[in-house]
């Protein structure tokens, strides 16, 4: 706007803007000269007409915003509730299923883009369109993504593409695709946390448990975004997963050190107050709120509006200005001062302290003028200068204290005091899988160093790992932590190695030492993407020799320290505590950088490999003040001539100005998408392996299953399966299900339908296949189950079939074995034993019968109700009544018992006769179930041999069924009812009209 009214007081360069405007500029004048100038005139000073025309405007605006605000909250709630209920009735969502936020957009299909809404909910994406009579529907679980990604193309303008194993989808034309896409990510690690531990996911769940409220609604979207700035504070300044940021202002920090006002943002949580420059490196600061003494107002000048001072226990000040709410700024770090309590720590000495020489002295004396100059501990100034002493080395005796201090492993251990005593003392003697494969590592760690070579480095080095194993069960040990660990030992008493490693594997290196080491296996895909950017002429060549994802786990797990001199190596550890993973990417191009020619002219991987080891084995650190180590890998691989000497500095300096342009944000944004990738990844190998590589079948089915399982995780925190979830099983074993979702699946995939008898044939399946009695089953549980009708042959069928009608899976079996004598239950009179192989706990011997003649009623109502559909349906009817009465027969030759019994139809038992009332007529004397004779009985060997005898039968249960055809019809059911959902919905609102 042209025009503006502007408040400047003589004596100022800052100005403070009152009113902006064309035509209303003079509405506003006349407003100030009736309301404020003549006011003004009884202030002695002009600091004191500031104060007061500001304090005025800024109450005019606050409140005309707040009563705009309100308005607009109501009517974006009403609008909210509405688009809510509208995903629910458009996609056939249940009313546990939250909607996040939606979007109007453009999904493209094929080269047509159709104009709808994006709704994005907790567990899925779904976009619906409905244009000149054309509907378009999409639901995409988060759980099935493989990639988001944002790009622009000729073809799809700034678009945002989702992929999935099987498609890929389009969207566009966003109002603000940046928001969008970040919800999405969100959205979609979410799921990938949880596919990738649910019991981590439950303890620490990030959205708020789902509630018919309103307020409760709306309020996950402001969750999301306060979960996201929490990671990014957290992840700045090194500090602990339970900590949350309250807020964050611009201001300006004295920083004596350079004589000058720093721009940047102060940030407060419920611990900490911190500090980040706007230039990056130019200044950090960390404030532990435990260490905070006095907080006060100081007083305020033209210079230095609004400052506020902060002095620490060890004696240091800190002077922040232009903090636009200085007042409620001082009262919320009061607040939080009062629910501080003081900690402290003690301090003894590492494992092992190496001799020193001149540069080491030279190196001390350079950090202790860095401690005058910027302090010393927690409260230190972090700026470039710091990171010039890192890539120097940072002297022996400072290493343990500097580690701790940049991991923010020091924070920790100050707020935990004897945490880790504790934990060693409730650890120690504790006997798991564990413990075993510590004791198996610990003499292989690092056994060329003297601290290792006794039984007291062995002993420290036990109780740290066990501590944590105790810690910490979801990862318990993994190989490399020994290395890492033994490492830190050697600079570090037992507790401040403990509390590294704690930092190491929870927040430095997230997920790299769990079962399946993900995040190594994610950060082995960033390093591809990087290498492909910085080096793509090597990538291609390395690709296909298959080096990179060889390279990169060890590398990257134990830091370098496995396949370098441990003297060059810690100097990266060293960098690595200060700047984090993008350090160990930096090295690791230029190592690759260094040795490009030889790799490019390399004809086999075999090849690669020797090069780049004997390279690393030859990085050496000429400041060491021990004699080096060589590894045992160099001694055997160095030839003739000895390999040149590379100068680890002069390789972690090339890595800086080669490919110091790393980011730690980008690096972030690669492994988000690359960890959608090695999840899935790993979901699809871990379901090959149960119970056969490639089958269509359980590949499928666990999909529905799992689907299942993280549904009732979310949805019922109640639910057994989220209470009873053991992340100590194998894996699919986690995934489990209830009787009514197993009721669902069983209906929607069998081959054997029987109409109205299908709920009865599901409860017996799961019976049977619920080993454990917990009333769940996992997935391997369900596709032995589901492999045993699909895949067997006639006989493994017909066991199945059969078993089903025996206990557990016939309630009325087993409630008879509580009440009558079971080795006269289980006593066959015309057949051995028969074993059964179907893992479904029948691979003991056992003599299968159906004892009674309700059982034997409960078989054949099941085969009836199997055949109504048949194309042979008659044929089929037939043959099993003529199988039923054989069976019968042989039942009353072998037990003089049923001799009276007569059946009806001249001998013969008709289908339609087994019902659910069918009784059987003996002495002229109606006797139903409840009364029926239990020492009758048929054997297995029976039933089988009669069935063999009827074409049909066999024909029946020797047809090959395909369970893609299933699938293909709960997809397209699905489909259909979310249609006849949308046009129920238009017919109502055609009849009110």
């Amino acid at each position: 706007a042209p025009y503006r009214i502007l408040l400047q007081t003589a004596d100022s360069q800052i100005y403070w803007n009152i009113a902006c405007g064309e035509l209303e500029i003079t509405e506003h004048w006349d407003w100030l000269e009736s309301n404020l100038l003549q006011t003004i005139s009884i202030f002695d000073n002009d600091e004191d007409i500031t104060t007061f025309v500001k304090g005025k405007i800024c109450g005019i605006i606050a409140e005309e915003n707040r009563g705009k605000q309100g308005e607009e909250q109501e009517e974006d709630c009403g609008k909210f509730r509405e688009a809510e209920l509208k995903m629910r009735r458009l996609f056939g969502m249940p009313e546990e299923e939250k909607l996040v936020n939606y979007y109007s957009c453009s999904y493209w299909k094929g080269r047509v883009p159709r104009q709808g809404w994006l709704y994005l909910s907790v567990n899925h994406l779904c976009f619906y369109s409905f244009l000149l009579g054309k509907e378009v529907t999409l639901v995409v679980q988060w759980t099935e993504v493989t990639q988001l990604e944002k790009n622009a193309t000729l073809v799809f303008p700034e678009s945002i593409r989702v992929s999935t194993r099987s498609t890929e989808h389009f969207f566009s034309m966003f109002l603000n695709i940046n928001d969008t896409f970040k919800l999405m990510e969100q959205l979609a690690n979410i799921a990938m946390r949880q596919l990738l531990d649910n019991e981590a996911f439950a303890a620490d769940r990030s959205l708020p448990k789902p509630c018919k409220t309103l307020k409760n609604v709306s309020a996950l979207k402001r969750d999301l975004d306060a979960r996201a700035k929490n990671e990014r504070y957290r992840t700045m300044f090194r500090l602990t997963q339970d900590e949350r940021l309250d807020g964050h202002t611009d201001c300006t920090l004295w920083t004596p050190f350079a004589k000058m006002h720093v721009v940047g943002q102060l940030f407060i949580s419920n611990n900490y107050i911190c500090f980040n420059s706007r230039e990056e490196d130019l200044c950090q600061l960390i404030i532990p709120l435990r260490e905070v003494s006095i907080v006060e107002k100081a007083d305020s000048s033209s210079v230095l509006p609004c400052p506020v001072s902060i002095s620490t226990k060890n004696k240091m000040n800190f002077l922040f200005a232009n903090l636009k709410d200085r007042d409620f700024l001082v009262q919320r770090i009061s607040d939080f001062l009062q629910r501080t309590p003081d900690s402290s720590y003690g301090d003894t000495s590492p494992l092992s302290l190496i001799g020193h020489s001149m540069k080491e002295k030279m190196k001390e004396e350079a950090w202790n003028i860095h401690f005058s100059e910027f302090g010393r501990g927690v409260c230190m100034y972090r700026t470039s200068r710091t990171r010039e002493l890192i890539l120097n080395g940072i002297p022996e005796r400072l290493r343990g204290e500097l580690w701790l201090l940049f991991s923010g492993a020091q924070n920790e251990m100050a707020t935990h005091s004897g945490y880790y005593g504790d934990l060693v003392e409730q650890a120690m003697g504790l006997c798991s899988l564990a413990t075993e494969e510590i004791e198996r590592d610990l003499h292989r760690s690092m056994p060329e160093h003297r601290a290792f070579q006794n039984e007291m480095g062995i002993a420290a080095l036990r109780r740290v790992l066990t501590a944590y194993a105790h810690r910490n069960p979801s990862i318990g040990y993994c190989q490399a932590m020994n290395i890492v660990t033994s490492v830190l030992l050697l600079y570090c008493t037992e507790e401040e190695a403990f509390w590294l490693l704690v930092a190491l594997c929870e927040r430095m290196l997230p997920d790299y030492y769990n079962t399946r080491v993900v995040g190594a296996l994610v950060d082995q895909g960033v390093f591809e993407e990087l290498t492909r950017a910085f080096l793509p002429l090597l990538y291609e060549h390395m690709q296909e020799l298959g080096v990179i994802s060889t390279i990169s786990l060890s590398w990257f797990l134990t830091l370098f320290l496995s396949v370098m001199p441990f003297d060059s190596a810690v100097l990266l550890v060293d960098c690595f505590f200060y700047e984090g993973i993008k350090v160990i990417f930096q090295v690791a191009l230029a190592v690759l950088h260094d040795n490009m020619d030889a790799l490019l002219s390399c004809n086999d991987e075999g090849e690669a490999m020797t090069i780049l080891g004997r390279y690393l084995d030859n990085v050496v650190n000429k400041q060491t003040v021990t004699p080096p180590i060589p590894h045992l890998h160099a001694l055997l691989t160095s030839g003739d001539e000895p390999p040149p000497e590379i100068d680890v500095f002069d390789l972690i300096k090339s890595s800086y100005e080669r490919f110091g342009s790393l980011r730690s944000d980008v690096i972030e944004q690669m492994r988000f998408k690359q960890r959608l990738k090695v999840i899935q990844s790993l979901e699809d190998t871990a379901k090959r392996s149960v119970v056969g590589s490639g089958s269509v079948l359980q590949a499928n089915a666990n999909m529905l299953t799992q689907s299942k399982h993280m549904t009732s995780c979310y949805w019922g925190s109640s639910s057994s399966a989220a209470e009873r979830h053991d992340p100590s099983l194998p894996y699919l074993e986690q995934y489990r299900i209830d009787p009514a979702q197993f009721i669902q699946l069983f209906t929607a995939l069998a081959p054997w339908t029987c109409g109205g008898h299908t709920p009865t044939l599901s409860a017996r399946l799961f019976r049977l296949l619920d080993q454990n009695q917990d009333g769940l089953v996992n997935f391997k549980e369900f596709i032995t189950g589901l492999s045993g009708m699909y895949h067997g042959d006639m006989t493994e069928k017909l066991k199945l079939l059969y078993k089903l009608h025996l206990p557990p899976g016939n309630m009325y079996a087993a409630h008879l074995e509580t009440i009558k004598d079971l080795p006269k239950m289980n006593q066959v009179r015309t057949g051995s034993g028969l074993r059964l192989g179907l893992g479904l706990g029948l691979t003991a011997s056992v003599c299968l019968c159906l004892s009674v003649q309700e059982q034997f009623i409960e078989l054949c109502k099941t085969l009836y109700n199997m055949f109504s559909e048949e194309p042979l349906e008659q044929e089929l009817y037939h043959s099993i009544a003529t199988v039923a009465s054989l069976l019968l027969r042989i039942g009353e030759v072998d037990d003089t018992s049923v001799s009276s019994y007569s059946v009806v139809s001249s001998g013969s038992l008709q289908c339609e006769d087994i019902a659910d009332d069918t009784v059987l007529i003996g002495g002229g004397e109606q006797r139903r179930g409840s009364v029926l004779d239990v020492d009758w009985s048929i054997t297995f060997e029976q039933v089988l041999a009669s069935l063999l005898t009827e074409p049909p039968l066999v024909d029946y249960f020797e047809k090959k069924r395909d369970i893609q055809s299933k699938m293909a019809a709960c997809r397209a059911q699905r489909a259909v009812e979310r249609q006849m959902s949308t046009a129920s919905d238009h017919e109502l609102t055609q009849h009110s009209i």
